[in-house]
C-alpha cells in the first residue's frame, strides 16, 4: 500500500539501526525509519516497546478507545491499525493511543511520516493532534516535554501524511524520544464516536526541514551599523552614548540610607526610577533589557543588552506613572516621556496587531520571530493605566488597544491561550497556559474583558492536576467538581504548614504577585486569587527562613549570583513542578509590600543591611544568601516591578486603581469575586 513497503533495503536498515544503539549518522539516514507498520503477529512497534490506549482523567467524562489490527483496503491488502474512540457526552478530556520509543534518537530525519484515512462507516473528525515526548532534564520523573502539531483535511481515502519535526516546535533536540502518540479531542470532533485508520508511521529525511524556532533574527541596519563602526565590542561604547545615564558609584555608603522604614522605601523609589530613567535609549524611550557591571562601573567592564521587551515596555509607561504619582517627576516630564515611548510604538513593525517579542533599541527593528501571549498581556496593561491617568493620550492607547485581538492566542479546541506564535513557520507555540495560578492569568482576564475570549476559559485553567500526574510536588486535595457561575471545573488545592493554596507553576513570588501590580486580587478576588496570594507570601517567607534557613527571602526567577546568566528559583513546595531554590531576588521582596507590607519591609532593610546589593540606582538583581555574591545586574522587568510595587504601597494602591478604572476589567470583576478557592 506505501512507498515504504516497497523498498527492500528499509528492513535492513532498521536491523542494523537497532544492533548499533539507536545511534544514527546524519550521512548515513537514507532510509525511512519505521516505528510501527502493524504487521508483526504480537502487534509490537517496529523498534519494540509497546503500543496502548489512554484517558486523560479515566472515568472522569472523557470516553473510551480501542484499536485492533486488521487488513486495510489498499492495493497490498496489508494490515493497518484501526483505532475507534466514543466520547462521553459532554466530554471535556482527550482520548488518545501512543506506542513507546526507546530513548530513540532522530536527529538524522526531518519529516514524520505516516498514512491515515477516516472510516467512513464510523466516522470521524477531519483533524486530530500527533505529539512525540522525550524527558524534560533535570525534571521529576515522568515528566515529560512534548512537540505537537495538528493534522487537518483527513477524508475517507488514504493520505500520506508528512510533517516537518521542525513544526513540532516544544521539543528542540531529537534525541531521546520515548512516545510517539495520536491525540483526539472532544471539541475538535464533530462526532462524539468515530475511527481512523492508520499505517506505516516512519522518521524521513528529506533534506529540507524547513525553519525552527531556533532560526536568529539578524537585523540587517543594527548588523551594518556595528560592522561599519568595528564590530559588537567596538559599538559598545555609542550605544552607552545613546543611554540617559550612567551611576555614579557601585555602592551606596550604608550610612546614607535612612533608618526610618517608610523613609527608606521612599529612597528605594527614587533611586529605581533614576535607574530606570537614566538606563533607557535616550532617543526612542525604550529600556535596555539587561545592564551588567560586572562589580565595576567602568563603561568598558559593562555589558548592555541594547533590546527590550514587550513587557519591558508595557511597564515602562507605567514606571512613568508611578514616578509623577510619587513626585519623582512633574507633569510636564511624565507627558513628554510618554509621548516619546508612544511614538516609537506607534512606528514598530507588528504582525497581526501584536507587537514582537523582542526589538533593538537604537534601530528599532525586531529581534525575535514570536509573539508572545502573556508580554503582549503586559504591555496592554501598561496602555490601560496610561489612558485612565493621563486624558490627552487616551486616543492613541486605545488605538494601540483595540488593534490587538486576542482571539490570535486562544486555542478553542483546549480552550486555552498558547504562549505564543513563531511567525516564520508560520505555527503557535507547542504549549498553552494551562494552570490558573500563573503571571499569565492577567491576560486572561484582559482577553476575556475585551470579548476576546469567552468565560469559559477561565474555568478550563486548572485550579490543580489530577492526582495521577505524579511528578507534582504534592498531590492535590479535594480535587472535586464545583460549579461557579454556571461552569463546573475540579477544584482542589495543596496545603503546607496547615494553610492551603493553589499551586503555581514553579512556586516563585513572580508567578504569585506580579499581577497584584495593577489588579488588587485582595480587594477583587478576596477569598480566591487574594486569599491565595497571602497564603503564597506566607509561605514563601517561612520557606527560605524555615526550610533553607536563609536569613533573607524573596525566591523568584531572576539572574544567577555570577551574574552571567537567568535562573528559575522558587519555593518548591508553593509549586506543581517547583524550581530550585537559590538566589534571593530584592524584587521578590518588594512585591510582597502588596501582601504583608510590615515583614516585607523588615526583609528589605536586611537585604540592604546584610549584603553589598545596593547601589546608585537601587537593588541589584539578585544574591546569593548563602555565599554573600550579589549579582551586579540591572534588569527592566525587576526594576519596573520595585517601583511599580513601591508606587502602589506607598500612595494607596494608586495604579491598580487606574487599572481598576478601564472598562476591560470593570466587566471582569464580577467574575473574580464569584469563585471562593477552599470552600
Amino acid at each position: 500500500m506505501t512507498a515504504l513497503r516497497r523498498r527492500p533495503c528499509a528492513l535492513f536498515g532498521i536491523l542494523l539501526l537497532w544492533c548499533s544503539g539507536l545511534t544514527l549518522a546524519a550521512e548515513a539516514a537514507t532510509t525511512p525509519l519505521l516505528l510501527h507498520d502493524f504487521e508483526r503477529l504480537d502487534g509490537a512497534p517496529n523498534l519494540g516497546g509497546t503500543m496502548s490506549g489512554w484517558a486523560a482523567e479515566p472515568g472522569r467524562r472523557t470516553g473510551r478507545i480501542g484499536y485492533r489490527l486488521e487488513p486495510a483496503s489498499g492495493p497490498d491488502r496489508s494490515r493497518a491499525l484501526h483505532l475507534r474512540y466514543r466520547f462521553a457526552p459532554d466530554a471535556t478530556g482527550d482520548l488518545g493511543w501512543q506506542i513507546t520509543l526507546p530513548d530513540l534518537d532522530v536527529s538524522a530525519y526531518d519529516h514524520l511520516e505516516f498514512w491515515i484515512r477516516g472510516d467512513e462507516v464510523a466516522g470521524y473528525a477531519d483533524a486530530l493532534k500527533i505529539e512525540f515526548k522525550q524527558p524534560l532534564p533535570n525534571a521529576p520523573f515522568g515528566l515529560l516535554r512534548q512537540g505537537s502539531t495538528v493534522v487537518t483535511g483527513i477524508t475517507d481515502d488514504w493520505q500520506r501524511i508528512q510533517t516537518p519535526l521542525n513544526r513540532m516546535n516544544g521539543i528542540a533536540d531529537w534525541r531521546r524520544l520515548r512516545q510517539f502518540g495520536i491525540v483526539l479531542q472532544p471539541r475538535r470532533s464533530p462526532v462524539h464516536a468515530g475511527a481512523y485508520w492508520l499505517d506505516d508511521i516512519a522518521l524521513i529525511k528529506t533534506g529540507d526541514p524547513g525553519p525552527s524556532v531556533r532560526d536568529p533574527v539578524i537585523p540587517p541596519q543594527k548588523t551594518a551599523w556595528e560592522n561599519q563602526l568595528g564590530g559588537k565590542a567596538a559599538a559598545q561604547p555609542h550605544i552607552r552614548a545613546r543611554l540617559a545615564g550612567w551611576p555614579e558609584r557601585l555602592l551606596v555608603d550604608p550610612a546614607e540610607r535612612p533608618a526610618d522604614g517608610p523613609a527608606f522605601l521612599w529612597r528605594l523609589a527614587r533611586d529605581t526610577w533614576r535607574g530606570l530613567a537614566a538606563l533607557s535609549d535616550r532617543e526612542h524611550g525604550l529600556p535596555f533589557d539587561t545592564v551588567r557591571f560586572n562589580g565595576a562601573l567602568a563603561p568598558e567592564r559593562a555589558w548592555l543588552g541594547d533590546y527590550t521587551n514587550v513587557t519591558n515596555i508595557g511597564l515602562y509607561l507605567i514606571d512613568i506613572i508611578a514616578a509623577w504619582e510619587l513626585r519623582l517627576i512633574g507633569p510636564e516630564e511624565a507627558r513628554a516621556r510618554l509621548d516619546r515611548t508612544l511614538t516609537t510604538l506607534e512606528r514598530l513593525e507588528t504582525h497581526h496587531g501584536f507587537f514582537f517579542n523582542y526589538y533593538d533599541t537604537t534601530t528599532l527593528e525586531r529581534t525575535s520571530h514570536f509573539l508572545s501571549f502573556v508580554d503582549s498581556a503586559w504591555l496592554t496593561a501598561g496602555l490601560m493605566v496610561v489612558r485612565n491617568s493621563v486624558p490627552e493620550l487616551a486616543a492613541r492607547c486605545t488605538r494601540l488597544i483595540e488593534r490587538e485581538d486576542y482571539r490570535f492566542f486562544y486555542d478553542p479546541v483546549e480552550q486555552l491561550m498558547m504562549h505564543g506564535y513563531y511567525v516564520h513557520l508560520p505555527h503557535r507555540s507547542e504549549y498553552s497556559y494551562g494552570l490558573l495560578y500563573s503571571e499569565a492569568r492577567l491576560g486572561s482576564l484582559i482577553a476575556i474583558g475585551k470579548g476576546e475570549a469567552p468565560v469559559e476559559h477561565w474555568y478550563r485553567m486548572a485550579r490543580t492536576f489530577p492526582a495521577r500526574y505524579d511528578w507534582q510536588s504534592q498531590s492535590p486535595k479535594d480535587r472535586a467538581d464545583k460549579t461557579v457561575n454556571g461552569y463546573a471545573f475540579p477544584g482542589g488545592y495543596y496545603s503546607w504548614k496547615g494553610l492551603k493554596y493553589l499551586p503555581s507553576w514553579g512556586g516563585s513570588l513572580f508567578e504569585a504577585l506580579m499581577p497584584l501590580l495593577v489588579l488588587d486580587e485582595l480587594r477583587y478576588a478576596p477569598a480566591s486569587l487574594g486569599q491565595n496570594a497571602l497564603a503564597h507570601t506566607e509561605l514563601s517567607r517561612r520557606f527560605t527562613l524555615e526550610h533553607l534557613g536563609y536569613p533573607v527571602w524573596g525566591l523568584s526567577p531572576s539572574s544567577t549570583p555570577s551574574g552571567d546568566a537567568y535562573g528559575e528559583y522558587g519555593a518548591r513546595i508553593l509549586g506543581a513542578r517547583g524550581y530550585r531554590a537559590g538566589a534571593v531576588t530584592p524584587h521578590a521582596a518588594v512585591l510582597a509590600l502588596l501582601t504583608e507590607p510590615a515583614v516585607a519591609t523588615a526583609n528589605l532593610r536586611q537585604l540592604a543591611e546584610r549584603y553589598p546589593i545596593y547601589g546608585d540606582f537601587g537593588f541589584y538583581d539578585a544574591v546569593d544568601p548563602k555565599t554573600g555574591q550579589v549579582a551586579y545586574n540591572y534588569l527592566a522587568l525587576d526594576q519596573s516591578m520595585i517601583l511599580i510595587a513601591l508606587a502602589n504601597h506607598l500612595r494607596d494602591g494608586v495604579i491598580q486603581k487606574y487599572f481598576a478604572a478601564d472598562p476591560i476589567i470593570q466587566r471582569v470583576l464580577p467574575l473574580l469575586e464569584a469563585e471562593r478557592f477552599f470552600d
